[in-house]
């Protein structure tokens, strides 16, 4: 709302008008969400009619298209694709328009997920910048700043994508001129905050175009555009005019601009050069049309990305983690909600809930999660002020999508509608007070679940009841949060898309839930261990066996018992000490990290605490500085489940499940959580790229900064192995990762950074976070083999955890079981093969036409639908989980009926296949097909196998998008 208010409300306005006055000009534009904020609060009618003109020529082309520009490092896929949906659907919707190029300048480091994205979105190139300096550097001299990418190994060429890295001046207009000392070529000058100045006069305007400086100012631009020339093959020369917050004076940038591409015209003989106005698609159009034959580059990423020897922008992958954290949570809410919205709808059409008002709080958390995916938001690099503003959107987005969520199934479990309609169930993240209650859980994803849920309560004595009023295994035990409750841990079994409700009573009678007991053990002094006499305390589920060294109180090693495979395996928390004085060497602070030496133990005691129960044991690991210290620093609570008879328990109990507690750190500090094994690994370490696949990272020793450049960034997965055995770290949330010695890996868990650069201070970009923070990994040890399914669906386990809600019982006679069922989402689950996953299933909402003739018409005419949602197109994305060749069953393609995986929404009418944001019907999409030397003759590429009645085959790797329509509407 300050960068509206200050500059970017200007920029759009003045950029339209500037525009209208001269049919040469032209202007690229990229955030849906600025963009919507001027259309809909600032935009008269004037402009809004002179945009749809403007686009209709050409002279104003969006780019990218989504709400913001994503960070390519930190982000899952599913949010990347909601934010690209959510600005694409308005901007078809409002222009009939969709984007067909990228322009990802700016966020730190390039993924490979990126461009198979953007090549199933119906983009024809890709644009990025910020890559490491020495590779630029060489990239650059040998002409290969521009490849065929194929991001994707099992997509292959089928969703390849022309990709162009800019030059070392990036997305920048250079500034230096040789002629004056004010910078150069930005006539408009700087954005000033927080209110534009009366006057128009900006701070540091360029020197205006006179006669006497004309020929200079041609002079310098002219051989800073023939100096990139020599950096690429074609002779076109993409030269970006602009930088961050410009454009906002447009009329005095305009009339420059007028005057010096006039004259270079006017004198292209003498210069060797032509220049004109273009869009991102002007350039990409001229480049394909030379025909040229590129280089194919395969899915390795740009990833990480360090500036200078001593700049490794790496910091940025743990930096602000309870943004991070919330940021996941919010996305995972998300996705339940839609998919729950989307039955209640389908299955309920004459309901009592208003369902405008119902898209508009799912819309509220659509909006925050789309925002927090900028490249200055999850990333953790803006002010504090910034981030609470993230964090109140997420927060505010939550909490409609929560109460909507609770009012769905109170109205379909018919409650009596007595004035509040809440009454019956709320929603909070704590527990449940005495009286007896339900508890309400939902499984967002299309397979059938076993898991636990933990809900607080204020007795030892509870038992739980199901639907049909037997008991329900449950165990409680003493809390790690606060000595005044307990923690209640019951066994769910749901199916997909599905939820159940549990009763949770005081304890009445004999069915009880299990205790956990706590044995306390004495705290150790980790530094002088008795080695000789080693006992090892043994904690055993059907899976593992972990053991603890009692000698220290630390984990020694895990047996997997399926196969009787033993690993060393110690974990510690250590400290990276990091300088934050300007002039005592390089800083860190939220981009960078630059630690000063190695890593530095933090404790030298440590307290254990074992809960034990029938169905999991916790035990917990209290850090202290020293032996006598009165608080722990750090606390690992380390969980194993075991599953009674009767329960699918593969998944429960093949996981470690951790959760840490860290901080408050002191200043200058970057905390790590080392787990080292005896695994002959040679310093290899696999992270995830977006949750959508997996990137090899080798060690690579560096003259400057090793340890800061190995660092990588983990969004749902890590792991090592050895020849036979793989250990696999599941995250819910972005860490830094990396495997700085053989047989380790290390987690970057919370960072404290103070320093004194000036920039830094002026945007009050210290990151003095001083909060405590809670991240959970979950450990899997096994064959290579059984890792990689096992983590599939454990890793979306861990994202779609069940969504818990409850409810207080009313006097009324309980109701009886059987009608509950009937009533609930219950009885028609969606289910999908293991392989596959439901990766959206919503209600978008949009009105616009998927025939495309037919939205330009009512839009040229004016026609486009005002008014109401259309509630009747269910979007409907599927994803295949493995890659060609993976797995000898799992990797095949999958046929899939959607006539019989949605019968439970009702009779499906017509399916439409889209691109990725919905936008194109894939039939009409014809992509560019650069000429590269596999494929040398070149035409449109056109993929995808249309589906007969309702029947697709999904290939590894695939995300397939599809409209569905139902009978009845």
């Amino acid at each position: 709302q300050e960068s509206m208010h200050a500059y970017a409300a200007n920029v759009y306005t003045s950029v339209v008008e500037e525009l209208m006055k001269g049919k040469q000009r032209k202007f690229i534009a990229v955030e849906q969400e600025f963009f919507r904020l001027w259309w809909d609060a600032v935009a008269t009618d004037t402009y809004k009619q002179q945009v749809h003109q403007l686009l209709q020529e050409g002279r104003l082309e969006f780019v990218i298209g989504g709400q913001v520009m994503h960070d390519e490092a930190v982000t899952l896929i599913d949010d990347q694709i909601l934010q690209l949906t959510e600005g694409h659907g308005f901007l078809y919707e409002t222009f009939g328009i969709r984007p067909q190029f990228s322009w990802h300048i700016d966020p730190f480091g390039a993924s490979a997920t990126s461009p198979t994205l953007f090549a199933l979105a119906g983009f024809n190139a890709h644009l990025i910048s910020r890559i490491d300096y020495d590779l630029k550097a060489d990239m650059q001299k040998n002409k290969k700043l521009q490849f065929v990418w194929q991001g994707s190994p099992s997509l292959s060429e089928r969703q390849e994508i022309f990709t162009h890295v800019m030059d070392q001046y990036s997305y920048c207009t250079p500034s230096q001129i040789p002629f004056s000392n004010r910078s150069g070529f930005y006539w408009n000058g700087i954005a000033a905050f927080p209110d534009p100045p009366k006057d128009g006069v900006y701070p540091n305007m360029s020197l205006p175009v006179t006669d006497a400086n004309i020929h200079l100012y041609a002079q310098t631009m002219v051989a800073n555009i023939k100096e990139r020339a020599a950096w690429f093959r074609t002779s076109d020369v993409l030269w970006p005019w602009g930088c961050d917050k410009q454009f906002f004076n447009a009329s005095v940038q305009y009339s420059n601009m007028d005057l010096l591409l006039d004259y270079i015209n006017k004198h292209s003989d003498e210069f060797g050069v032509t220049v004109q106005y273009a869009t991102v698609g002007d350039y990409f159009q001229a480049v394909y049309s030379r025909n040229l034959t590129w280089e194919i580059r395969d899915s390795q990423d740009f990833l990480p990305y360090s500036t200078e020897p001593f700049q490794a922008w790496t910091g940025f992958y743990t930096s602000r983690s309870m943004l991070k954290g919330i940021a996941r949570r919010a996305s995972s809410l998300l996705y339940a909600g839609e998919s729950f919205f989307t039955q209640y709808v389908r299955k309920h059409p004459a309901s009592s809930i208003c369902k405008c008002g119902a898209l508009k709080q799912l819309q509220s958390l659509r909006w925050a999660v789309s925002e927090v995916q900028h490249h200055d938001g999850i990333t953790g690099t803006e002010s504090p002020k910034v981030k609470d503003m993230y964090v109140n959107n997420l927060m505010y987005g939550m909490f409609n999508v929560k109460k909507l969520m609770a009012s769905i199934i109170f109205d379909m479990n018919n409650a009596k509608k007595n004035g509040e309609v809440y009454s019956s169930v709320y929603v909070k993240d704590s527990g449940i007070p005495d009286v007896d209650q339900y508890v309400v859980v939902y499984n967002p994803l299309a397979w059938n679940i076993t898991t636990f849920v933990t809900v607080s309560v204020s007795h030892m004595a509870m038992s739980v009841y199901d639907e049909l009023g037997h008991s329900v295994p449950a165990q409680v035990q003493s809390s790690t949060e606060s000595h005044s409750t307990y923690e209640l841990y019951i066994l769910v079994a749901i199916s997909g898309l599905s939820y159940r409700k549990y009763n949770v009573k005081l304890l009445n009678g004999k069915q009880s839930a299990f205790i956990g007991k706590s044995v306390k053990y004495k705290r150790k002094d980790i530094t002088y261990a008795d080695q000789q006499s080693r006992q090892l305390l043994p904690v055993v589920n059907n899976c593992y066996q972990v053991l603890f060294d009692q000698n220290t109180n630390l984990m020694h090693s895990i047996t997997e018992r399926e196969t009787n495979q033993t690993v060393q395996l110690t974990q510690e928390f250590l400290e990276y000490h990091v300088n934050g004085d300007m002039m005592k060497g390089p800083i860190s602070d939220n981009y960078l990290f630059a630690p000063n030496a190695s890593a530095v133990p933090v404790s030298k005691a440590v307290g254990l605490e074992v809960v034990s129960g029938s169905l999991m044991t916790e035990i917990r690991q209290y850090f202290y500085s020293n032996v006598t210290s009165q608080d722990y620093i750090y606390a690992v609570y380390t969980r194993m489940y075991t599953v009674p008879e009767g329960y699918d328990g593969k998944l429960l109990c093949h996981r470690i499940e951790q959760e840490y507690s860290v901080g408050p750190l002191e200043l200058n500090r970057e905390a790590v959580l080392r787990t080292s094994t005896n695994l002959n690994t040679r310093q290899l370490l696999y992270t995830d790229s977006n949750g959508y696949q997996i990137q090899k990272r080798p060690f690579k020793a560096y003259v400057n900064n090793t340890v800061a450049r190995n660092y990588y960034p983990m969004v749902q997965t890590a792991y090592i192995e050895d020849d036979t055995t793989r250990l696999m770290l599941l995250a819910e949330r972005a860490h830094g990762v990396s495997s700085q010695g053989n047989g380790q890996v290390e987690v970057m868990l919370h960072r404290r950074l103070w320093n004194n650069l000036q920039w830094d201070l002026n945007y009050n970009l210290t990151l003095n976070d001083s909060s405590v923070v809670r991240p959970v990994i979950w450990l899997i040890l096994g064959t290579k083999a059984v890792t990689s399914i096992l983590y599939r669906t454990s890793v979306l386990a861990l994202e779609h955890r069940p969504v818990v809600m409850f409810g207080a019982l009313s006097g009324d006679k309980p109701k009886l079981p059987g009608q509950f069922q009937q009533n609930s989402v219950h009885s028609s689950p969606v289910t999908v093969p293991s392989n596959l996953h439901l990766q959206t299933l919503s209600i978008p909402g949009w009105r616009y036409s998927s025939n495309h003739a037919e939205q330009v018409r009512s839009i040229r005419m004016g026609k486009q639908k005002q008014g109401d949602a259309d509630f009747s197109r269910v979007l409907l994305r599927i994803r295949h989980l493995y890659e060609v060749g993976e797995d000898p069953v799992l990797s095949q393609p999958v046929m899939v009926n959607l006539k019989s995986l949605l019968k439970g929404l009702g009779s499906v009418m017509v399916v439409e296949e889209r691109s990725l944001t919905g936008t194109w019907d894939v039939n009409t999409l014809k992509r560019w097909k650069w000429k590269t030397a596999q494929y040398p003759s070149k035409g449109f590429s056109n993929d995808t196998e249309t589906s007969e009645n309702c029947i697709v085959t999904i290939h590894p790797k695939e995300i397939r998008t599809f409209f569905v329509y139902f009978q009845g509407q």
